[in-house]
């Protein structure tokens, strides 16, 4: 590590702590952290301040980052919670989304104005879970059916892209990715059967008792687990961040079984806490900071048609997700919990920062079409969660009709 690498990481770590600090300071606005944090990146990077370069140990720092945002999502995910009916429907939003967004790429392809045809189709199927899961809280509609909906709907916006990331811009023949992605997908159901056995009693307790021991031996294998699937992944040609996001999923289901154990409840807590200390109390942020850093202003606003993609793109979020999401919910929620869901199912940032991410390193995207796309992700974290409570209103209860009805 050279004195320059230590400088830089320090700038990074600042702009960390600084961004939820004033996020708490200015709580009225309900800023997300992470908008703050690109925004710091923007200015210590290249485009502005120059102090801070995406490069040596601050790009592999970032790098580890991005693998533990994938992970914790697939960690997110509870499918006690949203499996069934909640499920069912999210899939249907999403699918539908999806048909939305290959007429936007058939569009873009036709126009031939912009370079994203694959990715930028692929980001307007996104929807941010990690950012929804807050507002929900707060809210006090976690526990609801509206709350569920809301989980299964990000769940899948999360999952979802992320299969698809793994097809389209593997840079593989589409054909072979699946087979390969079949296999991929049979490791890890073979993993979550195997999570999902019983284990010995002195298996459980010398694991227990290590998550108090300076070994740290849960999180280790946990580390060690998300590493092994990346790298398998990689080696099969798949992204590595869908062997991030299964090695989540995976553990998750470990971590569950163990849930509803009256002895292991207080463990289990502690050890989804301290997962969640080393993501987003460390690597999490830096991939943030230094996605900042990537961001092309000189670009985006060189043309007038580029600073145009900005309004046009957070246009396009709010058709490709949230028309869907209107009109399947029709017959489990009233109409003014459809509406906040639909803006909500409309929240992007953290994979479209990914998908920019990949698509530029791999030459299917502009730096001005990227910087576009992640301005507009911005902006809907920002604006689409407060609109969704402000159409919320007073209502914080579900109201489903009849199981049996519509969908």
């Amino acid at each position: 590590m050279t004195p320059d690498d230590v400088y830089q990481l320090t700038l990074v770590a600042a702009a960390g702590v600084l961004a939820p600090i004033i996020v708490a300071g200015v709580r009225r606005f309900a800023i997300p952290s992470v908008v703050l944090e690109i925004s710091f990146g923007i200015v210590l990077g290249p485009q502005v301040l120059d102090l801070v370069q995406p490069t040596g140990l601050v790009d592999g720092l970032s790098v580890l980052g991005l693998s533990m945002l994938m992970f914790l999502a697939g960690y997110e995910l509870k499918l006690d919670t949203i499996r069934g009916r909640p499920l069912k429907l999210a899939g249907i939003s999403w699918g539908l989304s999806v048909v939305l967004a290959t007429m936007v790429g058939l569009g873009v392809h036709v126009s031939g104005g912009h370079s994203g045809e694959i990715v930028i189709p692929l980001a307007l199927t996104t929807t941010a879970l990690g950012t929804l899961l807050p507002v929900l809280r707060d809210a006090g509609v976690l526990g609801t059916p509206l709350g569920r909906y809301a989980m299964a709907l990000g769940s899948v916006g999360e999952f979802g892209p992320i299969v698809l990331v793994g097809l389209l811009l593997a840079g593989t023949d589409p054909v072979q990715s699946i087979l390969v992605l079949g296999a991929f997908a049979l490791l890890i159901v073979g993993s979550a059967l195997l999570a999902n056995r019983p284990w010995g009693d002195r298996i459980v307790t010398f694991i227990a008792k290590s998550m108090w021991a300076s070994s740290q031996l849960p999180i280790r294998l946990t580390l060690l687990f998300m590493l092994a699937l990346a790298a398998v992944a990689n080696t099969l040609g798949i992204d590595v961040l869908l062997g991030a996001f299964a090695a989540g999923a995976v553990v998750r289901i470990a971590a569950a079984k163990h849930d509803d154990e009256e002895d292991e409840t207080d463990a289990s807590s502690i050890f989804g806490f301290k997962l969640e200390g080393i993501g987003f109390g460390m690597l999490v942020p830096v991939f943030f900071v230094v996605s900042g850093t990537r961001i092309d202003l000189k670009a985006l606003f060189s043309q007038p048609s580029s600073a145009l993609v900005v309004p046009g793109f957070l246009l396009l979020m709010l058709v490709v997700r949230a028309i869907p999401t209107f009109l399947v919910y029709r017959t489990g929620l009233e109409r003014r919990q459809r509406r906040a869901l639909a803006v909500m199912s409309a929240t992007g940032l953290p994979l479209i920062v990914v998908i920019t991410t990949i698509a530029t390193e791999n030459g299917y995207l502009s730096s001005a079409d990227a910087a576009a796309m992640v301005a507009a992700g911005m902006l809907s974290v920002v604006i689409l969660p407060a609109v969704s409570i402000a159409l919320l209103g007073r209502v914080r209860e579900a109201r489903p009709i009849e199981p049996g009805a519509g969908l």
